[in-house]
């Protein structure tokens, strides 16, 4: 995927990265210091919206001739939203809550062109269930580290955490952290003219 217009990355995830790259896309990456907060009384679906816009309008004002491409990530549960855990204690307690339960990824996804003064803000929800968990389990897994940085304190493609996933309803690139095919269809219906071949 090419486009005539440089495309910036306002995300430090190594995981919204290694997708971009996937699909062949050229980016650079600019990271902002968006505050991710979660706002009170907003539906999950317009905050993941919200915060995906905030960075990239952010890294628009660095690169005012860029496509700028935002995203943000929680996940819903019973109605309350878990972004990333605080700290180890706060990932197990999030584990404990998914266990055995089905939750909702939310991925908002914002795409911001400075120049034309287009700014769009969509987002993709994925069904997970997941297993029960044991106590030992969930320690063993946040030891590793790897729950840390990831909405819900777990992560699809990690090798343990995809071990409790027992299956999905919706788009599996959404859970990782970018829906590729919203975003594609977003990018062909409102962004085409900065697309090219090849």
């Amino acid at each position: 995927m090419t486009f005539t217009v440089p495309l910036v990355l306002a995300s430090a995830s190594p995981r919204r990265r290694a997708l971009l790259h996937q699909i062949g896309a050229t980016f650079t990456v600019q990271h902002t210091d968006t505050d991710e907060t979660m706002l009170p009384g907003i539906e999950p679906s317009a905050l993941v919206r919200h915060l995906a816009l905030e960075k990239a309008v952010a890294a628009s004002e660095q690169h005012p001739n860029a496509l700028v491409l935002g995203a943000d990530t929680v996940v819903v549960l019973g109605g309350d939203v878990l972004g990333k855990p605080r700290d180890a204690d706060d990932a197990k307690a999030m584990l404990r809550r998914l266990a055995g339960e089905q939750h909702t990824v939310l991925t908002g996804v914002a795409l911001v062109h400075a120049g034309t003064s287009r700014r769009v803000a969509v987002h993709e929800a994925t069904d997970v269930y997941f297993a029960a968990m044991t106590d030992e389990e969930i320690d063993a897994y946040v030891a590793t580290g790897s729950p840390l940085d990831k909405a819900g304190a777990y992560g699809i493609q990690d090798d343990r955490g995809a071990l409790f996933v027992r299956r999905i309803e919706g788009d599996y690139y959404n859970v990782v952290g970018l829906p590729l095919h919203r975003l594609y269809h977003t990018l062909k219906t409102q962004f085409g003219d900065l697309m090219s071949e090849g």
